[in-house]
């Protein structure tokens, strides 16, 4: 029996395997393919590289001049890894190279570098199923003010953390779908203010537009470009799927990783995609609708402003297709850099 049959034969009497997202969390707590591997104990919880050197997580710490912390003014990513293999490394470090480069910043390890420590960082935790997030930061304002309107005058630094992988949505809320808000207090920040096809640290609209969506009973929130079009939800892209077709935003979001991966499942079996501006009144009137992120995967919408898609409750039919397969093929080494447990860092 396969994993994914595995986790199928656990469906409530309720509904179908077919009909229903398996179970992620519970196989990532519970197969031997994703149990933590030996490690020194003061790096169970994570590790973490601030600036010249690693820690263990619950010791890192950011100097309080950082820009990255007083200004938001710094760039990240984050790449997961599952039954031991990061998923598609290259593809986040040519985005991560791509946002330092959108705000003139410069990262301090060169590709190979980058990766090595990406590497070490996992090693030290023994973790099977890891979040991995890394950023550069502008650094300290030069006490010179003259110097202060030159990039290159700017020391940037690196960080880097690695954490147990983390879900947007657990099992339960995948299995029944997201109950989604559409922000009517915030949107997302303009293009031409904060460019979001560099990832950075700017977030403030999307944890407003949470509250929000708490505060009015939902589970996550969905922000729009105060034009009559939704652009993204909060740390995830956004598709609808209407008459078969899968849309997603093109523009005003992040062009995420997974959000590609999606695509290119979709792609895979055979269902048209369009990306191009999608209205919020698509959204609400969709037949089914997901949420993508590297924390999670693909994540099924239940309903939107209290009223369940397609006339019915819980995920789509294709939703949980492309759910499933996402995971399926992860697992079997989709685009897989396996992690070098061996290199450990001298810390």
């Amino acid at each position: 029996m396969t994993i994914i049959e595995s986790a199928q034969a656990q469906t409530p009497p309720s509904a179908t395997a077919s009909e229903m997202p398996i179970r992620v969390g519970e196989i990532m707590a519970s197969h031997p393919a994703h149990h933590q591997l030996p490690h020194a104990s003061e790096y169970a919880q994570g590790s973490a590289f601030i600036i010249d050197h690693c820690c263990p997580i619950d010791r890192a710490a950011i100097p309080i001049t950082d820009l990255g912390f007083s200004r938001a003014d710094a760039v990240y990513d984050v790449v997961t890894v599952s039954r031991g293999n990061f998923f598609r490394l290259e593809e986040h470090q040519q985005r991560f190279a791509e946002s330092c480069e959108r705000i003139r910043v410069s990262n301090p390890l060169n590709r190979e570098q980058e990766a090595k420590l990406l590497h070490q960082l996992v090693a030290l935790t023994g973790f099977k199923d890891a979040y991995v997030w890394w950023a550069v930061t502008r650094g300290k304002t030069p006490m010179d003010s003259s110097l202060r309107l030159k990039p290159e005058a700017f020391e940037n630094r690196l960080y880097a953390y690695v954490l147990p992988y983390i879900f947007i949505a657990n099992d339960d809320r995948r299995q029944s779908g997201l109950n989604v808000a559409v922000s009517r207090d915030y949107i997302r920040i303009p293009p031409n203010a904060v460019d979001p096809t560099a990832k950075n640290l700017n977030g403030l609209d999307f944890a407003m537009s949470l509250y929000e969506a708490g505060d009015r009973g939902a589970d996550w929130a969905v922000v729009t470009d105060g034009e009559g079009h939704v652009v993204e939800a909060p740390g995830s892209n956004l598709f609808v799927i209407k008459n078969g077709v899968v849309s997603t935003p093109q523009s005003g979001c992040l062009q995420g990783v997974t959000r590609q991966s999606t695509l290119d499942l979709c792609n895979e079996v055979g269902v048209k995609t369009e990306t191009r501006l999608v209205k919020t009144q698509e959204l609400l009137d969709a037949d089914e609708a997901f949420v993508t992120s590297s924390a999670g995967g693909i994540m099924p919408i239940n309903s939107v402003d209290g009223k369940p898609l397609g006339g019915c409750e819980g995920p789509g039919a294709l939703t949980t297709r492309l759910h499933n397969l996402y995971w399926e093929k992860r697992w079997n080494g989709w685009d897989a850099t396996p992690v070098n447990y061996d290199d450990l860092p001298s810390c």
